[in-house]
């Protein structure tokens, strides 16, 4: 499997004949290079302020940065640590794993399944190789890893990182990490993985004591100082991160994580450009893209899909009645929101948006392939940023959520489904960290404080009930139950619905075009589109407590009961003429 030499990144440690070659870049101040806490080596200045220095040293070696005549600091682009964040960073071999999976090139984007997990909840990389026989023999296509660069403590969802090319030490090495990948690729099973190039944790990131102009203090964001992807080095930084992982750990693709914050669009092309140019083109690699503010641009340039929240919104206010913050959005007429999200992706197209103060949100994406939108129910974010980290099985009725499931799953959008859902899983998925006393009192307080603009936590007491991030029983409340009471119900119902999207459904995608949706009733809706190979697919649901009286078709369905009325709590499916 062909792709970019080590040696043509400008970040991390180089394998040498001579031995190790180590960089910095620090335009400004002087450096040194530390050694196993003894040897000491000057770093003089090069082209555009990238220090260099060559040791014999190899694979093993220990080492950090010296800045100035005092602080030690790690290597940014670290690919493993002695430790936590602020630890020495080692050396590694990156060519030592052997592969089993040689032949591996991929699958077509419209055989995706996705299943989004916690590597850590599921017991590091080693752990998580475990499961990986029961998600693909449910059907699933591929996993997704929440962001695996290493992060302070030992307990974070990831999006604290501060080291984004040295997999997370508590979750094993680089070569454990590996070893996932490649027993995934030999069960049939893509591997993603969510990558933040927006911000950098609060705690741990050394750079701006070295090279303040990696960030520009004109513009601020809830994380500090903006990423500055102005200057060419910083944007040559997160590329190389990019393509990193997808040539030397063999990803099959990224889900970049919120890229409405980072201010600089043309970045994030580049970067889809410089991926697919990295890559041997028999291979199949998949970009994603979180997108809060709807911009269909980058779905025609690089990127394969986006998570669709307008899916989530629309599908929760119906299945649960909640329209209190981004709800408010899809409180009106949350079905025929869904029924537009249905046929032509998003939602909003440039609607104005309450939650955004009536100011316009969205582009049009009707001419957009339905395969460019990645439909959830739930995510990390959408349970874990509640209170309480509820589930849709401690709010819904359970025939209500397999309704809303049916139809997520016959769907022509690419299906994403959190940890635990497959099973039916009750416990909730909490916000939890690991960071130093300090820091910890001031995420505990200010999570609390976020809540006290709904009614529900106006009261202190009721906001002292929130669970508190950095408590280790609330990390340990986060683990799934994957096989509890009625999971195997949960699985056999999940199985048979991906088994008929694999059967029915995927190889007819290529091609797909919408023929329209509707809304039906006050909280059901019906959607018809042209499959590729000519075939129309009609899928109709109803979350309302009434039957639906609508023109369904007569042919007996392939999902659901057939009749000319649609039951309350039900969603049936046709493929036909």
């Amino acid at each position: 499997m062909s792709g970019r030499s080590h040696k043509n990144f400008l970040f991390g440690p180089e394998p040498r004949k001579e031995g190790t070659a180590f960089r910095l870049w620090a335009p400004e101040r002087e450096i040194a290079l530390v050694l196993d806490h003894r040897e000491e080596l000057s770093m003089p200045r090069g082209e555009n302020g990238l220090r260099e220095a060559v040791s014999p040293t190899g694979a093993g070696a220990r080492y950090r940065f010296r800045v100035g005549d005092g602080l030690e600091v790690p290597d940014p682009a670290s690919r493993a640590q002695d430790g936590d964040v602020g630890d020495s960073s080692l050396v590694v071999n990156p060519n030592a794993y052997r592969w089993k999976s040689t032949n591996w090139r991929g699958r077509p984007w419209e055989e995706t399944i996705l299943y989004e997990l916690h590597v850590g909840l599921l017991g590091g990389f080693a752990g998580m190789a475990a499961h990986l026989e029961r998600i693909a023999g449910l059907g699933f296509t591929a996993i997704e890893l929440m962001p695996v660069g290493d992060f302070p403590g030992a307990r974070n969802w990831g999006y604290d990182g501060v080291l984004p090319f040295a997999p997370e030490s508590t979750y094993g090495t680089p070569d454990a990490l590996r070893a996932l990948i490649d027993r995934a690729h030999e069960l049939g099973l893509m591997v993603f993985l969510d990558v933040v190039y927006n911000h950098f944790g609060p705690d741990g990131n050394f750079i701006n004591s070295y090279a303040p102009q990696f960030f520009r203090p004109d513009l601020s964001t809830p994380w500090g100082d903006a990423i500055d992807f102005r200057e060419p080095t910083v944007r040559r930084f997160f590329i190389e991160n990019a393509i990193y992982w997808i040539t030397e750990f063999r990803f099959d693709g990224l889900r970049l994580d919120a890229v409405h914050a980072i201010r600089d669009s043309d970045f994030v092309v580049e970067l889809a450009l410089e991926v697919r140019g990295a890559v041997a083109k028999d291979r199949f690699v998949h970009l994603v893209v979180e997108n809060d503010d709807n911009d269909a641009t980058l779905l025609k340039r690089g990127y394969s899909a986006q998570w669709n929240d307008d899916f989530h919104h629309a599908l929760h206010v119906l299945l649960t009645g909640e329209t209190q913050g981004y709800y408010a959005d899809y409180a009106a007429d949350p079905a025929a929101a869904l029924a537009r999200a249905l046929a032509e992706g998003f939602a909003y197209q440039g609607e104005a948006s309450a939650h955004r103060g009536g100011a316009p949100r969205g582009t049009p994406s009707a001419d957009l392939p339905l395969t460019a939108f990645v439909s959830f129910l739930q995510n990390h974010d959408q349970i874990g940023n509640r209170a309480f980290g509820d589930r849709l099985t401690t709010l819904v009725d359970p025939q209500r959520l397999r309704a809303a499931i049916a139809l997520q799953m016959l769907c022509p959008q690419i299906p994403l489904a959190f940890m635990g859902e497959e099973s039916g899983a009750r416990e909730p998925f909490l916000y939890f960290t690991d960071h130093r006393p300090e820091l910890a009192e001031a995420v505990r307080e200010g999570r609390r404080a976020e809540f006290a603009q709904f009614p529900e936590f106006s009261d202190a007491a009721r906001r002292a009930q929130i669970p508190d991030p950095n408590a280790p029983e609330t990390f340990a409340r986060s683990k799934p139950e994957f096989h509890g009471e009625g999971a195997a119900e949960w699985n056999a119902f999940y199985a048979q619905l991906i088994a008929l999207r694999r059967k029915e459904i995927v190889p007819r995608l290529k091609g797909t075009r919408t023929e329209g949706a509707e809304k039906i009733g006050n909280a059901a809706v019906l959607a018809r589109w042209r499959l590729g190979d000519g075939a129309q697919l009609t899928v109709a649901m109803n979350l309302g407590d009434e039957t639906v009286r609508a023109g369904l078709p007569s042919a007996k369905p392939v999902w659901g009961k057939a009749g000319e009325e649609l039951p309350a709590a039900s969603t049936v499916a046709w493929i036909g003429p």
